[in-house]
C-alpha cells in the first residue's frame, strides 16, 4: 500500500516519485510480478514521508505503465484500476500492507446518459469558473474517455473538489450514485466560490457573467 496525500480514482493516471527506502524495497518485490501494482489511499493525518501516517480505508490499486530509474529515485506512472477496501492494516514490511476486499464496479446503464452529459456540463463550468480565480490542475476543455464508466470515474477525478469529497465519490455504490453526486459536490463548491469572490468586490463583477448557471 502506498498512501498518498490525493485520491487515485479508477481510470486516472497518478506520478510518483520514489525515493524513500521502504517504497523502493516495495517496487523491487512487486515489480517481480504482473501486473506490477500497488493499492493507493488517501492520508487522513500525517505525512507522505517518513511513516505513521492515519490513512482512509477506501482506495483504488494502482498499475504501473512507466518506470524511470536515477541515482536518486525512482519515476513511474501508474493508472487508477479497480477500488478496494482495507480490511485490516498489517505490520509495515518495511512498507505498509493491508488486508483488502475489492469493491464492486460500478455499471453503466444507457439510461444514465443524460445525467452523465449534465454532470460533465457541471464539472467543465465549474473548472472554468475555479480557473478565473486559482490554477487548475485540469482544463475546462479535458478530453474524456468515449468509455462511459471511464468518463464518469474521470469527471469525478478532475472536478475542483478537494480530497474529503473526493473520497465520498470514491464510495459511490452505483453509477448514479457517483453522478448525482459529483453534480451535487461540484455546484456546492462552485457556490462555495462564488460566495468567497463576492466578498472581494475587485472581482465580484468578473464573476456576475459565470455565475448564473447555478441556478439553473
Amino acid at each position: 500500500m502506498f498512501p498518498l496525500g490525493s485520491v487515485l480514482f479508477p481510470h486516472m493516471p497518478v506520478l510518483l516519485r520514489v525515493f524513500e527506502d521502504r517504497y523502493l524495497i516495495m517496487l523491487s518485490r512487486i515489480l517481480k510480478s504482473e501486473p506490477a501494482e500497488f493499492g493507493v489511499v488517501l492520508i487522513e493525518r500525517g505525512q507522505e514521508v517518513g511513516g505513521g501516517e492515519h490513512r482512509f480505508a477506501i482506495g483504488t490499486v494502482a498499475q504501473i505503465a512507466q518506470l524511470e530509474t536515477t541515482d536518486a529515485l525512482v519515476g513511474l506512472v501508474a493508472e487508477g484500476d479497480r477500488r478496494v477496501e482495507v480490511v485490516e492494516w498489517l505490520e509495515d514490511d518495511p512498507f505498509p500492507r493491508a488486508d483488502i476486499r475489492v469493491l464492486d464496479e460500478l455499471i453503466w446503464e444507457e439510461e444514465l446518459r443524460p445525467l452523465r452529459e449534465r454532470a460533465e456540463q457541471t464539472v467543465r463550468r465549474a473548472l472554468a469558473q475555479a480557473s478565473e480565480f486559482t490554477d487548475q490542475a485540469w482544463s475546462a476543455t479535458v478530453e474524456l474517455s468515449e468509455q462511459p464508466v471511464a468518463a464518469a470515474w474521470q469527471l469525478a477525478a478532475i472536478a475542483p473538489l478537494g480530497p474529503l469529497d473526493q473520497v465520498t465519490l470514491l464510495r459511490a455504490t452505483s453509477m448514479r450514485e457517483l453522478l448525482d453526486t459529483v453534480i451535487e459536490l461540484t455546484l456546492a463548491a462552485a457556490q462555495a466560490l462564488d460566495d468567497a469572490a463576492r466578498d472581494d468586490p475587485s472581482i465580484e463583477d468578473d464573476l456576475d457573467g459565470d455565475a448564473d448557471w447555478l441556478d439553473d
